[in-house]
């Protein structure tokens, strides 16, 4: 089992931040070793980056863990093609983690191939589009705070579910459901990408993990690209404050 966990989200009652600080990665990194257990972490992300913190500090804060035995690898997540540059130039990168799906395209263009060019692992977050990709999710619970978010309001999402019935159609041409349809085309993207769907329940987690023997044509592929191209899907990813943490 390899163990991956991330600081940088910081709550405290009603108020949250983005805590990049060398003091609070030290200290988040110790309080994710006690409350796991174990005396080291495989992989350490930085969830998000607050600006205001040179990354060039916090990966050197990331660094020292490294060299004290308790974090094995550093990875980033949701930041530019600049800032992961910067990163590297500290310590190598072992993985970024960012939103990558048939709805969230925006990484391919520059972040895709920096990581690649430096060696760095894509895995890819919300590749079913936060379940929308499923063809089978209800927004019915009150706790569900996929409600709040934009892409997910009424207008957008009729939108987007008009798309999701092109993939259903292409996924019972390929003999999958359209889960592992979208886990697939990310899969065919190459070996260094690794998605993680979440799953809250046995079938689904068998479903999402079968996604890796499912082969898709070349003509698939393209009607998949042709029915999704970047920028297609209706509504942010986040209201606005989240958006505004994106890949600095």
């Amino acid at each position: 089992m390899q163990l991956a966990t991330k600081f940088g989200l910081r709550q405290e009652g009603d108020w949250s931040s983005i805590d990049n600080r060398p003091e609070w990665i030290r200290e988040a990194c110790d309080a994710s070793l006690r409350r796991f257990g174990v005396d080291h972490l495989d992989l350490y992300y930085m969830a998000r980056r607050n600006p205001d913190v040179p990354i060039e500090e916090s990966v050197g804060a990331m660094a020292e863990l490294v060299q004290a035995g308790k974090v094995r690898h550093l990875g980033l997540s949701e930041v530019s093609a600049e800032t992961l540059r910067m990163a590297f130039a500290v310590h190598p990168i072992a993985a970024l983690q960012s939103e990558w799906s048939l709805f969230s395209r925006g990484i391919e263009r520059e972040i895709v191939p920096t990581a690649r060019a430096l060696g760095v692992a894509i895995v890819p977050s919300s590749p079913l589009g936060r379940g929308e990709l499923s063809g089978t999710l209800e927004l019915s619970s009150e706790g569900d705070l996929r409600r709040f978010f934009p892409r997910f309001a009424p207008g957008h999402r009729a939108r987007n579910l008009e798309t999701v019935a092109h993939a259903r159609r292409i996924a019972i041409e390929a003999g999958c459901t359209p889960a592992q349809l979208a886990l697939a085309w990310l899969l065919h993207h190459g070996r260094d990408v690794t998605p993680i769907p979440g799953s809250k329940k046995i079938r689904h987690l068998q479903e999402n993990a079968a996604a890796a023997d499912v082969k898709l044509t070349n003509d698939q592929l393209h009607a998949l690209d042709a029915a999704f191209p970047p920028g297609s899907a209706e509504g942010e990813r986040y209201p606005g404050p989240g958006m505004a943490t994106l890949e600095h």
